[in-house]
């Protein structure tokens, strides 16, 4: 999966990205910013690959803005012409581990 960070980030850097409506929507309404998303891209990780998704291939990028906030990002693979980003978020800490990389178990898991 470090490729794929790689290439995601090279794509960012040219600019060759675009939202989906429902991620315009979300960053609208969580107050998360372009600069953001370009400040996780650029020092995130690739947390969970999605290789199957209905929509197609995609990822789940998580990483801190430079202020130190973690925002999830979900984009396609850097294959499409232009990077689709399908949704931002900032991740719970209920639902996340003090970093924000693994989802917590819940009692319907054990």
């Amino acid at each position: 999966m470090t490729t794929l960070i790689v290439e995601i980030r090279c794509k960012f850097a040219e600019e060759q990205f675009e939202f989906s409506k429902h991620a315009v929507d979300q960053s609208i309404l969580r107050q998360i910013r372009v600069q953001e998303i370009r400040e996780v891209i650029a020092n995130g990780q690739v947390i969970e690959d999605y290789p199957e998704d209905k929509y197609g291939p995609s990822c789940l990028i998580c990483g801190l803005t430079q202020a130190q906030r973690p925002i999830h990002v979900q984009c396609s693979y850097p294959s499409r012409s232009l990077i689709k980003i399908v949704t931002v978020y900032e991740p719970d800490p209920q639902r996340w581990n003090n970093d924000f990389t693994q989802r917590r178990r819940s009692d319907d898991d054990n």
